[in-house]
């Protein structure tokens, strides 16, 4: 079924980049892990996204309207410039986005992002009805702005909406987004998680598995360890995935990872969670950089904890992530003893050291 799956959407996307190509964009490509297609357009210097969830159909659909559809899609792509090139116009269109810390592909132009949460960055978007398109660091000399004050200007599009009435007991709220709420984008906003207290009966603790899902529910509720659970699946399953893990508001309002003590009863999913994304996103580093790189790994079990372990296999020059230990040769050692003997690489996001020979 997944095979069938796959070959469905390979095929959807390559009509899409067929559409594109007639109309000259030559570098048009198939992201298989987004289901998304990118082009850039004469005088953009970043991709236009196209997302293509939204052409799936049901398979009653006649092929008429199906090919309509497409045309449609495709047209609305090609009419729309990706990004005004006046700030004032550009202004009400800008949106915040959560996303992985590891970089857009290498033929994306350099995106305007900045830290947000471990592994984890604030970009921004400019958001249309049919299209998507990250705004480059570049951009900001055209509009003549600062990164804050783009920033601060996309926050301020979002909706900040809140829920009414207040729950009589625990209750988990999922936000999924139709395509323009942003709920995730919400978690950017000071103070809006701390504010859902009242709905979900107790401190909010939010997961955002995926860009289209966000999941509050209240601290101490004895539905986090199924939470945990469900999301690092959908996590693991999602063509766009954020993180597997939970989060809070700090006494400023602002967004950080949940945290318990080493004798909570969720200890073992806080920390599983918190290894799963580490490892994924140096996964997707790795595929980026063109250099000899260590792997990372999860272990541990649920009764003894998990963590992270970084492999440097061979007494050779390698970049090592930031782990809980290594594997020097055959000897596990935790990354404290190890750290002394490494140089920080720098501009790299997440980090990473440079490791010439093993320590002895």
């Amino acid at each position: 079924m997944a095979l069938l799956r796959r070959i469905a959407r390979a095929r959807l996307a390559s009509q899409v980049i067929r559409r594109l190509r007639r109309a000259g964009m030559s570098d048009a490509r198939y992201d298989t892990g987004t289901f998304s297609v990118r082009f850039t357009a004469d005088g953009d210097d970043v991709p236009t996204v196209m997302e293509l969830d939204g052409l799936v159909t049901d398979r009653r659909t006649g092929r008429s309207e199906r090919r309509s559809r497409l045309d449609r899609f495709v047209a609305g792509f090609l009419r729309t410039p990706a990004v005004p090139t006046d700030w004032t116009a550009a202004r009400r269109l800008l949106r915040p986005v959560l996303r992985g810390a590891t970089p857009l592909p290498a033929d994306v132009a350099t995106p305007l992002r900045r830290p947000a949460m471990p592994f984890l960055s604030e970009y921004l978007v400019v958001d249309r009805p049919d299209t998507m398109t990250y705004v480059s660091a570049d951009q900001l000399d055209e509009w003549d702005v600062s990164a804050d004050d783009a920033f601060r200007a996309a926050l301020s599009n979002l909706s900040g909406a809140v829920l009414h009435g207040v729950a009589g007991e625990p209750t988990v709220v999922r936000f999924v987004d139709g395509g323009d709420a942003y709920w995730t984008s919400h978690l950017l906003l000071d103070g809006w998680l701390s504010r859902l207290t009242p709905q979900v009966g107790g401190v909010p603790v939010a997961f955002a598995p995926e860009r289209g899902t966000l999941i509050v529910a209240p601290d101490g509720s004895a539905h986090l360890p199924e939470l945990f659970s469900q999301v690092e699946r959908v996590y693991a399953s999602s063509p766009r995935p954020i993180t597997p893990m939970a989060y809070v508001s700090d006494e400023n309002g602002r967004t950080v990872p949940y945290v318990v003590g080493s004798d909570h009863p969720i200890r073992g999913c806080v920390e599983r969670a918190e290894a799963v994304l580490a490892v994924t996103e140096y996964g997707r580093q790795a595929a980026a950089l063109n250099r000899d790189v260590a792997p990372v790994r999860v272990v541990g079990s649920e009764p003894d904890g998990w963590r992270t372990r970084a492999l440097w296999t061979r007494d050779e020059p390698t970049l090592l992530p930031r782990a809980d230990e290594v594997l020097v040769g055959d000897a596990v050692r935790s990354w404290a003893e190890v750290e002394p003997h490494l140089t920080r690489v720098p501009d790299l996001d997440p980090p990473r050291w440079q490791a010439e020979s093993w320590p002895k």
